[in-house]
């Protein structure tokens, strides 16, 4: 059960970190975003990451071995970044229409699925 609580948090902490990274790209295609300048972006993006902070900081305490969690730090760190490359190809399909997956693009997808594989094979 932790262990899938800990993931559902690291799935809405990069949702939010996609928001804040890549969303502001979009900011110029609404009304009240053609205006802002580069530091009133960064601003927003920060309070973006704020939001995210609340779910990952958690994620990683809970889900740390060495705080009773079910993952080693390397496996928190993989599944992680299988979940980030997840949420960033949902979120570039929907909100990016120009943007497609070429084949190089869902071979290196692939292998970091299968990196999270080898992160939790037994040694």
């Amino acid at each position: 059960m932790r262990a899938l609580l800990v993931i559902l948090m690291l799935c809405a902490s990069n949702v939010f970190m996609t928001l804040a990274w890549y969303g502001h790209l979009r900011f110029k295609d609404m009304e009240w975003g053609k205006s802002l300048g580069l530091f009133a972006i960064i601003l927003i993006s920060w309070a973006i990451a704020l939001v995210e902070y609340t779910f990952q900081v958690p994620a990683n305490r809970l889900g740390f071995r060495g705080n009773g969690g079910p993952f080693s730090l390397m496996q928190l760190k993989i599944v992680q970044e299988a979940l980030s490359i997840g949420i960033f190809l949902v979120f570039a399909l929907l909100l990016f229409k120009t943007e497609r997956i070429a084949w190089n693009h869902a071979v290196a997808f692939a292998l970091i699925i299968l990196a999270v594989f080898f992160a939790f094979l037994k040694k």
